[in-house]
């Protein structure tokens, strides 16, 4: 059976640990994904007590729904690649907090944003950095056998699985992995997916599922809350791809809808198109 998660940005955000798992559960959902984002209210997470940790594990537990990997994207207001001493600095810290409460929570996956910066203009200092930074925060993950996956980005620097090989191949470690957004990867006209699926197959650790608008000439793309099959997302020939490479890791449905006053039925809607799609090419799900 194919495991599926769904992004905690896309259940009510004002419900606790235990409701959250509870619903992803009643959905059909196989786990959760938890975000670490840049905002005061998310990074706080980072410092959870040990009584909260234990809340979170009991939760897991009472539920049978786990939280499989850790969106942290809280490295876009502090970059491994930034030129401010004291921006990389806290970049590791981040990083360290973030690696420690994954392996409390037992957490299998840290998925980092592909950014050398976000908020600052890229040079090859910045990628510098960043390479450097990255293989000491590769070193504190493989201490604690948790594993770092790099997504595949809404920018230039990460924009496709090539990119990231490049740097892999620096820092050739099993604890550095790459979490492909297909809708990220397909928004780039310069990429061939297929062909970047095949590339970086053995490297794959989960999958994002979302739709995008592509770059182009005129437009600068839009990659978040593009409804499903408004997009550019060959999601049929994706799915095909994975199949015939063997692909049988997770794969994570990303969305935003934590305000909504109906998530779940957004989220029902995400299912009832990307299934049909997802059994045609052969894999099974619920």
């Amino acid at each position: 059976m194919t495991t599926i998660g769904i992004y905690e940005k896309a259940l009510p955000k004002n419900s606790s640990w235990k409701e959250r798992l509870l619903l992803a559960k009643q959905l059909g959902f196989d786990f959760i994904e938890l975000s670490i984002d840049e905002t005061d209210e998310r990074l706080k997470r980072l410092d959870w007590s040990n009584d909260e940790r234990k809340e979170v594990r009991e939760a897991i537990h009472e539920t049978g729904i786990k939280i499989l990997s850790i969106c942290l994207s809280g490295h876009r207001r502090y970059p491994f690649g930034s030129k401010e001493q004291v921006k990389r600095t806290k970049a590791l810290e981040l990083m360290e907090k973030a690696i420690n409460l994954t392996s409390d929570l037992g957490v299998r996956t840290i998925q980092l944003a592909g950014y050398d910066v976000y908020y600052e203009s890229k040079t090859a200092h910045s990628r510098e950095y960043f390479i450097r930074n990255l293989k000491k925060a590769v070193a504190m993950a493989a201490a604690k056998e948790v594993v770092l996956s790099v997504e595949i980005m809404d920018d230039p620097f990460m924009s496709s699985i090539s990119k990231f090989l490049n740097i892999k191949k620096q820092i050739p470690s099993p604890y550095l992995q790459v979490y492909p957004d297909i809708g990220n990867l397909s928004a780039w006209p310069e990429n061939d997916v297929g062909y970047e699926l095949e590339k970086g197959i053995d490297q794959i650790t989960a999958i994002h599922l979302k739709d995008t608008l592509a770059v182009t000439e005129d437009f600068s793309g839009k990659f978040k809350e593009v409804p499903f099959g408004t997009g550019c997302v060959d999601f049929l020939g994706c799915f095909k791809t994975l199949k015939r490479l063997d692909y049988s890791g997770p794969f994570l449905i990303e969305m935003w809808s934590e305000n909504s006053k109906t998530p779940e039925n957004e989220i029902e809607k995400a299912k009832e198109f990307l299934f049909p799609y997802l059994k045609e090419a052969g894999f099974s799900v619920k």
